[in-house]
């Protein structure tokens, strides 16, 4: 949930008279006989405003979307929310999947880079399918299949019975600390960052980016044939007769 909080310090220290319009005749009055020079001045107050913002102004947010969970903007046009186990499921799937895309626009970017400036040499992503590896394609595939179905299953288990899977069931001498779903810490986290409200926000706001940054390469890549720093230096090389318009009118 997008939320802002606005702190605002209210106090008086001392008595001090300005021509405002606001404060005129009798106002002025007023606020001199109620503060007089060695007078105690009035306690600060703190005064804290919120407001949970919404992806649609004006549209008032789900009742299962109440602000309590990092990136909540009310959005779920579908009610796929409703259900309360369900939403579980939603919020660490998204999690999840936003880390992936993450790593995934890195290691697509990265390398498409380094490569074209000559400090490395390596296929473009579209292409890394084609190369040969110490296995064929279809064993690669099976491996994966096994790893990930491990990972998913154990991930799952946590999500229903949080804390039920923090010890490695191999090597029993390592184990997680307690943790939130969804934030292991331990070896997961070595740089001991803290899970607080604000890095989760910019956690999950970072995925969703990256999540729309990998849809975005992909069909580039179908439209274009090419990577998405290749079709920069494309445009750079001749802003004006390089853009989408021309790509979409097929020049």
């Amino acid at each position: 949930m997008a939320s802002v909080t606005t702190q605002a310090a209210l106090g008086v220290s001392r008595p001090s008279v300005c021509r405002s319009g606001f404060l005129t005749g009798s106002s002025v009055s007023r606020l001199a006989r109620r503060v007089r020079p060695g007078s105690n001045p009035a306690p600060t107050r703190s005064l804290k405003v919120e407001a949970k913002g919404e992806w649609l102004p004006g549209l008032s947010s789900p009742t299962y979307l109440n602000g309590s969970l990092p990136g909540d903007n009310g959005f779920d046009p579908l009610g796929l929310g409703e259900d309360p186990e369900s939403l579980k499921w939603y919020v660490q799937a998204e999690l999840v999947n936003g880390r992936w895309a993450m790593l995934g626009v890195a290691g697509m970017l990265i390398p498409e880079v380094l490569t074209s400036i000559g400090l490395i040499n390596v296929p473009k992503w579209y292409d890394a399918g084609k190369v040969e590896y110490f296995a064929s394609s279809s064993t690669l595939f099976v491996i994966e299949f096994i790893l990930f179905h491990y990972v998913e299953l154990r991930r799952w288990q946590d999500i229903k019975y949080p804390g039920s899977v923090n010890q490695d069931p191999l090597f029993k001498s390592y184990s997680l600390p307690p943790n939130e779903v969804g934030y292991p810490g331990g070896i997961f986290n070595p740089l001991n960052f803290s899970p607080s409200m604000e890095a989760k926000e910019k956690e999950i706001a970072n995925g969703r980016l990256a999540m729309l940054a990998f849809l975005g390469f992909v069909v580039q890549h179908n439209v274009t044939g090419k990577g998405p720093f290749d079709n920069l230096l494309q445009h750079l090389s001749d802003p004006w007769h390089n853009t989408i318009i021309q790509t979409f009118q097929g020049k």
